[in-house]
């Protein structure tokens, strides 16, 4: 078989053309991003990479050390914070960019795997508070339940189940919001950023 013909080159090929290392690792942008709204948007990436970081330590200390350890409850609250800080920049990002009309130009993509990653997000941030194995968590759980089974969804999704909640919480849900995150900034890399909308002038 011909090199060219192998199914790596040609995956390569199309990789290279989709995504040329100058848009993948950019080193000049246009002027109009130097804006807050994309400070905002580097704001959410940092805060998000705390919190899978510190979400890994707890991971490893357990619930009961982040109730008994002076340094657990330190983690505990860093965690916190940068969820807080999380969903502050990417609630201005959001509205920022849809202010600005983000979807054109061909990124519909690029904006709809925002906004599914902010709901997702707020999915895994109940699942973080139904985690906390304290009075809250209880409280919050017995709360939502009739909600949710409302919906029909309690039959898969049980707020009562601790263990369940925990495991949704740090494998699956952050699975998912870090691979919608990573599509998004490719589209991004991809698409370039949206310029400013033109307004006509009038004769």
């Amino acid at each position: 078989m011909n090199v060219e013909q192998q199914w790596t080159t040609r995956l390569r090929k199309r990789a290279v053309a989709t995504l040329p290392p100058q848009k993948l690792l950019p080193d000049t942008q246009p002027a109009y991003v130097s804006s807050w709204v994309y400070v905002f948007g580097v704001a959410t990436l940092a805060s998000l990479i705390i919190v899978i970081g510190t979400g890994c330590i707890l991971a490893i200390g357990g619930p009961s050390w982040w109730h008994n350890s002076s340094i657990g409850n330190f983690c505990n609250s860093l965690h916190m914070w940068s969820v807080e800080i999380f969903f502050f920049a990417m609630v201005v990002h959001l509205w920022g960019k849809f202010a600005m009309a983000a979807w054109r130009g061909g990124r519909a993509m690029t904006w709809m795997t925002g906004v599914v990653t902010f709901l997702v997000s707020i999915v895994t941030a109940f699942t973080g508070y139904l985690s906390q194995s304290n009075f809250d968590s209880q409280w919050i759980s017995t709360q939502a339940k009739d909600g949710i089974n409302a919906t029909g969804a309690g039959g898969f999704f049980n707020v009562l189940n601790m263990g369940q909640m925990l495991m949704w919480h740090i494998v699956l849900l952050p699975l998912v919001a870090v691979l919608l995150t990573v599509v998004h900034v490719v589209l991004v890399r991809i698409k370039g950023v949206v310029p400013p909308i033109e307004t006509e002038v009038a004769p």
